[in-house]
């Protein structure tokens, strides 16, 4: 059984879950995953100008010998050069005539995101992307200004969401339900791989335990209670697989998506920075490399 897709403000219709080749697979010749990825399932694929992985993306394409209506490909600008020139070197690297979405990758280093905007607007109107959205848009008056000034409202906002940040993230998940904007979230297993131990762990175990899952599935599904659509990656098959076999598996209950919600809210494990640095060996090198950064570039700039 697979997942039903979700319905867009523009009436196109995106995959529920996306195959995301960003984290660690930035700057590495993918080609094989992204192919094992379309073979396991997988139809939407997430890249972007930043992480070079477009011509890869494009190869996996090519070899799967699929219709391009049959796949669902996403990529992101970032600033630098005009949206119209970067987006038809992002479609030569893809081997593909159209994006089926678009996004700024981070409005927040955009100048004019108005004016970036309004060529994004036409990089739809030419045909040359059916969608068009944001990505880590999380200010919601920067939002809502973008809103009121378009002519297009952004189908998709690409954001950081697990159940340790869901309430830091909540303003701009309501805000985007009020304009019905879909919601992408990346890193959501983070309760997982960065703060394991935490109190996010016994209801994600008890959920799992009811419905016959792993812990890693019943993020996910908790994801999808929040109606939002799920990046992720991994460069193992039976990972992938995993992550699809969400689709079998029975929803959430209220009681359980607020359980999750609940020991999110706690923040993540306490003793997760005294964890790293408990061990002697590993303080020695943090605090040795600050200081090589300090004395390299100085104080005003260790900035992100």
């Amino acid at each position: 059984m697979a997942l039903e897709p979700v319905i867009l403000n523009d009436g196109n219709k995106i995959p529920p879950i996306a195959y995301g080749t960003g984290s660690k697979m930035k700057f590495h010749d993918i080609t094989q995953y992204i192919e094992q990825a379309i073979e396991v399932g997988f139809s939407h694929i997430d890249t972007a100008v930043f992480y070079q992985t477009e011509k890869y993306v494009g190869r996996a394409i090519k070899e799967s010998g699929l219709a391009r209506s049959e796949l669902f490909v996403t990529t992101k600008y970032f600033q630098g050069v005009s949206v119209e020139k970067s987006v038809r070197k992002s479609l030569t690297n893809l081997g593909l005539q159209y994006l089926d979405l678009y996004l700024i990758h981070q409005p927040r280093v955009i100048l004019n995101l108005v004016k970036t905007w309004n060529e994004f607007e036409k990089v739809q109107q030419d045909g040359l992307a059916k969608s068009i959205g944001v990505s880590n848009l999380v200010n919601v008056e920067q939002l809502e200004h973008l809103i009121k000034v378009s002519k297009v409202r952004p189908a998709v906002n690409q954001i950081l969401l697990h159940p340790y940040n869901y309430h830091e993230m909540k303003p701009i998940l309501d805000a985007c339900a009020k304009y019905d904007i879909v919601v992408e979230a990346y890193s959501s297993l983070s309760p997982i791989t960065t703060y394991p131990g935490g109190p996010v762990d016994s209801p994600l175990k008890a959920a799992a335990q009811r419905i016959g899952a792993t812990p890693t599935q019943v993020i996910f599904m908790w994801v999808r209670a929040k109606g939002a659509v799920i990046i992720t990656t991994s460069t193992t098959k039976a990972h992938m697989e995993e992550y699809l076999a969400i689709a079998n598996l029975p929803a959430l209950t209220e009681e359980e998506v607020a359980s999750i919600d609940a020991a999110g809210a706690e923040g993540p494990p306490s003793d997760f920075v005294s964890r790293l640095c408990g061990n002697k060996m590993t303080l020695a090198v943090v605090f040795i490399t600050m200081l090589l950064v300090y004395r390299c570039f100085g104080l005003g700039r260790m900035g992100y």
